[in-house]
């Protein structure tokens, strides 16, 4: 054969190979999305390639561009970017009230963990609820822990500091019920009431019936100010010892600068040298949001009855209280929430009220209500954000007063992968897909792989936005074009479009159903 024979042999073997792999494959999918930079969760770098889903998995990952497929739907992502859904490791609301989430769908939210800081539904049956849930037609993934402050009311222990045995083994009779209908584990807030009365023992003892059921404790931790950190840290990690132990919104209250971050970095690493697993969870903001009861004493608190503690010892209350909200960076940090005075700082309404804003806390607030407080800082904060063993979560809700509620996840994408590259976008995504996954015990959702869960986002990096701000909470992120919950567009060019999700369950094999 000639060199030009050979040539010519060799050109129509190229063509013919090539038409051969552009031409459609024989089997019809749901949905194919072509033409994307898959960025699979993993934090590998970006490869471009196509997904094919049939009802609500991913059935096929193909890296050839070329081949064409038939297919129910397309979605040309036409080089935008496709990503697993986020996966939000701490959140808060009520699904039998708001179960759209819609806040949570349009920041690429696709599932969520409910029953945080040690506040569950108020159920002896935890799954029944859930059974309730899934009835419903929910926007994202629903994920659930039983709350320890719940099982010390519903077990009758309530505000008990030393419990009777016939009442821990009522607790630990709910714990093992709320574990086996599906509960990834147990969430403490040991910052709240009645939480902050359990000791060691008894959260050793719930720990431990959470870890052989392959749970995980994930906890409010007592105190994060920055002088009780290590404190409140060895009584979570001392529970390690019994099941995996995750720091919720990890934080130091008043802590400046990157080596005090390192440093409480450190105590969590040094935990895994010796075997146990520690990890925790993060959100992008300088200021937390939560109940103003935070400001006040134990013992102004239920048990106790707090109009006597003002006619008895209010003297002593209002200098506790002005202590401690001058420690909090005075009270121009304290931004209210909720009630008549929401959206003023403590500052503003104690001079609309002529009055000092202890005063003000004792007389017009008092234990009810919630509130943003500015007492974070941002190296620290994205200091933890850095560590690979810290994922990302919201902390927010539909209703809360709080921009990290609507805004998180695209936050952490606009703020900390395109303005300022603390992170390459295959790191933002690991964060908030896989590693949340993983450590939470999800095995069949976070990554872009054959036999995963379809959950799905098409998006431009670039044109993402997080457009809550402190003054207006409510407003929903910006970018995500597509939203796909179990393999179905639930979200999409800024509007819903159908309620896809499910409550997740954890099993005993690890794979939630």
């Amino acid at each position: 054969m000639s060199p030009k024979s050979r040539f010519s042999y060799l050109l129509i073997f190229i063509l013919g190979y090539a038409i051969s792999c552009a031409s459609p494959s024989t089997e019809t999918y749901d949905l194919w999305i072509k033409n994307a930079l898959i960025i699979d969760g993993t934090g590998s770098d970006p490869f471009w390639g196509q997904v094919l889903v049939n009802g609500e998995e991913i059935a096929l990952v193909d890296r050839d561009t070329t081949k064409s497929y038939t297919a129910s739907e397309v979605i040309d992502a036409k080089g935008r970017v496709l990503t697993p859904g986020f996966i939000d490791a701490h959140s808060h609301g009520n699904p039998l009230e708001t179960p759209e989430f819609t806040n949570f769908l349009a920041m690429g939210a696709t599932t969520i963990f409910l029953g945080q800081d040690g506040s569950s539904p108020s159920t002896t049956d935890l799954g029944g609820w859930m059974d309730k849930v899934d009835s419903l037609d929910l926007g994202p993934n629903i994920a659930m822990f039983v709350g320890h402050g719940t099982l010390r009311m519903l077990s009758g222990i309530q505000y008990d500091k030393d419990p009777t045995e016939e009442g821990l083994l009522l607790m630990d009779s709910l714990l093992v019920d709320a574990m086996e209908a599906g509960s990834f584990g147990l969430s403490t807030g040991l910052e709240y009431n009645p939480g902050y009365l359990a000791g060691q023992d008894e959260l050793n003892r719930l720990a431990k019936i959470t870890g052989e059921h392959g749970g995980m404790v994930m906890s409010h931790m007592r105190n994060e100010d920055d002088e009780y950190m290590e404190e409140s840290l060895a009584e979570l990690l001392a529970q390690g010892w019994y099941c995996p132990v995750h720091v919720s919104h990890i934080k130091i209250v008043y802590a400046k600068g990157e080596e005090r971050a390192k440093e409480i970095l450190a105590i969590l690493d040094s935990e895994r040298n010796q075997g146990k697993t520690v990890t925790a969870d993060v959100y992008p903001y300088e200021a937390s949001y939560t109940g103003i009861s935070l400001l006040f004493p134990d013992w102004a608190k239920p048990p106790a009855n707090y109009d006597e503690v003002v006619a008895q010892r209010r003297q002593e209350l209002e200098k506790y209280l002005r202590n401690r909200v001058n420690l909090r960076n005075g009270p121009q940090a304290t931004l209210m929430g909720t009630g008549a005075f929401k959206g003023k700082t403590l500052k503003e309404i104690a001079e609309e009220l002529g009055k000092p804003f202890e005063k003000v806390l004792v007389e017009d607030i008092g234990l009810s209500g919630s509130a943003a407080y500015f007492v974070m800082d941002e190296e620290v904060m994205k200091t933890f954000l850095k560590d690979p063993n810290i994922c990302v979560s919201s902390d927010g809700s539909p209703t809360s007063n709080h921009p990290r509620g609507h805004g998180t996840f695209a936050k952490i994408i606009e703020s900390y992968v395109i303005e300022e590259p603390l992170l390459s976008l295959s790191e933002a995504i690991h964060k908030m897909t896989e590693l949340t996954a993983r450590k939470t015990g999800i095995s069949d959702r976070g990554l872009i792989r054959e036999g995963m869960a379809a959950d799905l986002l098409v998006f431009d990096p670039e044109l993402i936005k997080a457009t809550a701000t402190y003054e207006n909470p409510y407003q929903l992120a910006e970018g995500f074009d597509v939203v796909l919950v179990n393999g179905k567009i639930a979200f999409k060019d800024g509007k819903p479009m159908g309620r896809q999700g499910r409550v997740l369950r954890k099993v005993s094999s690890g794979k939630a159903l």
